[in-house]
């Protein structure tokens, strides 16, 4: 187990560098052009995969950091450059982990390669857990997963909406209900592989913010997926049903975690890393126009007012980091979060985002509320923290639930 230490390493040092190098000179200058265009950035992407960034090496390599740095440092480095087109870089990693938090060594091994494809023939990857009527509420999933035991098949029913890379991916992760009567603990997640007949792409999102990033409604209709392609096995999945069984029979007992939130689980200290970025970003920005933008024959940073605004700034990103950086190092070393400290460094990273950037739009006054300058966009992206991969009230609710042990509502 690798010691706590605030100080990055020599090749921590230079990957930050290398990313930030990447983010710097070829995502920032592609972000407000496709940001306005609402597209999904494929040159970039390729670009990112002839590098390196884009491939399941690298995301391995930081992933398997043993401080547990490595995937927060690169999520803050390619959402400093920009939140949608990191958004449409990383997507790809929520289904990834969806795999690695619920399937074999087998279907890692086979399914995973496939969501990246190659720097020539670069493919895409979804999760798919939100529906219409199921966000937050995970218990009111409606699709549908039923076993064919004729012909070893699973058929899926149903919509998935606000899903990254939903139905232009390669490979789409699905979680369905398996087994009604057990609410959230009778869902399983599926591989949906490419191509599969029944499997489309519904609305397309025009979104508020992150408008780089592909977000749409997956439809699945009568969907027929091989055996082999539930998360974890049949075997495994029957298991976990009958000791859920057993336990509802018996009053309660042991929480199981749901397919579904063991992705959220693992994810969150990421999606604080990418808060972080941001907010970073847009703090950077405030400043350096603080200091070169003059009022009443003085740069505006000499007012307290100005200058108080981005020492609070600067403190609370660091702050947030932090939080994040703890909460990575648990996860890598096997620490349980016994006071929810995932969703700990999600909730206070995404509202930092939030708070900084409305601060930076502040300190440029007219100029950042226009598009002339990156600001704007930044506030725009921020919001999406505080709302996927559980809303910050969902966190506050965690936290709560964890820290007194009680069922709070």
């Amino acid at each position: 187990m690798a010691e706590f230490t605030m100080e990055l390493n020599d090749d921590q040092k230079q990957v930050r560098d290398w990313i930030h190098g990447f983010a710097a000179d070829v995502i920032r200058p592609a972000a407000a052009e496709w940001d306005e265009r609402e597209e999904t950035p494929w040159p970039v992407i390729q670009e990112a995969a002839k590098v390196g960034i884009y491939s399941l090496d690298f995301y391995a390599q930081q992933f398997f950091d043993p401080t547990g740095l490595g995937i927060p440092m690169a999520m803050e480095e390619l959402f400093w450059g920009d939140a949608g087109i990191a958004l449409s870089i990383v997507g790809t990693g929520l289904a990834a982990i969806g795999v690695v938090a619920n399937g074999t060594e087998e279907q890692i091994g086979t399914w995973i390669p496939q969501m990246y494809g190659t720097p020539d023939d670069v493919k895409v990857a979804a999760f798919c857990s939100s529906e219409p009527d199921a966000g937050s509420d995970v218990g009111a999933m409606r699709t549908r997963a039923v076993y064919d035991q004729a012909k070893d098949e699973w058929v899926l029913n149903g919509t998935k909406t606000w899903a990254t890379n939903g139905g232009i991916a390669n490979v789409h992760i699905v979680v369905a209900v398996v087994d009604p009567e057990l609410g959230t603990k009778g869902h399983a997640s599926f591989i949906v592989p490419p191509n599969t007949p029944g499997l489309s792409q519904g609305q397309k999102f025009k979104k508020h913010g992150i408008r780089a990033s592909h977000t749409a409604e997956v439809v699945l209709e009568d969907c027929r997926i091989p055996g082999s392609c539930l998360l974890g096995g049949k075997e495994k999945l029957d298991e976990r049903l009958a000791r859920a069984h057993e336990r509802a029979r018996a009053g309660g007992g042991e929480r199981v975690k749901n397919a579904a939130m063991a992705t959220f689980e693992a994810s969150r200290p990421a999606v604080g890393a990418m808060a972080v970025g941001t907010a970073r970003a847009a703090y950077e920005v405030a400043l350096e126009y603080a200091k070169t933008r003059t009022q009443f024959g003085r740069p505006i940073i000499d007012n307290q007012g100005v200058a108080f605004q981005l020492a609070d700034m600067r403190t609370s990103i660091d702050a947030a980091r932090l939080l994040v950086w703890r909460a990575s190092w648990m996860a890598v070393a096997g620490k349980p979060f016994t006071s929810a400290e995932g969703s700990m460094s999600k909730l206070f990273a995404s509202e930092t985002a939030k708070k900084v950037t409305a601060q930076a739009v502040q300190i440029l006054g007219g100029n950042g509320f226009t598009r002339e300058y990156p600001v704007e966009r930044m506030h725009r992206d921020s919001a999406i923290y505080t709302i996927f991969e559980g809303t910050s009230e969902i966190q506050r609710l965690v936290i709560a639930r964890t820290l007194s042990g009680m069922p709070i509502r």
